[in-house]
């Protein structure tokens, strides 16, 4: 049974909006996402990567997380498109409601060109934007140095080492810690223009 857990804080009346970057575009995934999703998701290199997915990642697991979404506020997720084509995810993570984290994985094929880099940003800017939250927190594999690249490049700052079990390893894994002060963003918000539509 799901714990009831706090809403975050907003600043503003919460609404369903869209995120564009210069090259992305970041929405809600629906039901129609599924096939997309489970194909880029269904990939050991990403699953060894991330905690909470498994592998195989078949389309009923797409359906019952895109499902789970509509009626949990404990993640605010995003599916990251490029010329109209999903390639991966990118969310925050609110089961701590006191250390939000930031997750994000990439199709295989879309790694190398700063995806994850861009979107990053854009989800990081809306959540210091729209919710009452002092810092951000975020954790790459120590064996996942692409991973920790992007962190640092959002300004993240590393403290510590803690191991955390990942699904599709079935076992804990040392992980490097991260940690994003509101602050820190706001002396790095002009790293490039990322806009919202309302939905």
């Amino acid at each position: 049974m799901l714990q009831d857990l706090p809403t975050p804080p907003m600043l503003r009346e919460a609404r369903s909006c869209i995120l564009e970057t210069e090259r992305l575009t970041l929405r809600r995934p629906t039901l129609a996402d599924v096939k997309a999703i489970a194909r880029l998701a269904n990939d050991r290199r990403i699953a060894e990567n991330t905690r909470r997915l498994s592998h195989p990642y078949q389309q009923d697991h797409a359906v019952e997380f895109v499902r789970a979404l509509a009626d949990d506020s404990r993640e605010t997720v995003f599916l990251i498109e490029h010329n109209f084509v999903p390639i991966g995810m990118v969310g925050v993570d609110w089961r701590q409601p006191d250390a939000p984290e930031l997750g994000y994985w990439l199709g295989v094929e879309h790694w190398g060109h700063g995806f994850g880099t861009e979107a990053a940003r854009a989800v990081i800017d809306f959540t210091f934007e729209e919710f009452i939250v002092e810092h951000l927190t975020a954790g790459a594999r120590v064996a996942n140095p692409a991973s920790r690249n992007v962190l640092e490049k959002c300004g993240f700052q590393w403290n510590g080492v803690e191991l955390h079990r990942f699904e599709a390893l079935g076992s804990s894994t040392p992980v490097d810690c991260f940690r994003l002060s509101r602050s820190v963003w706001s002396s790095l918000k002009n790293w490039g223009s990322s806009t919202r539509r309302a939905r």
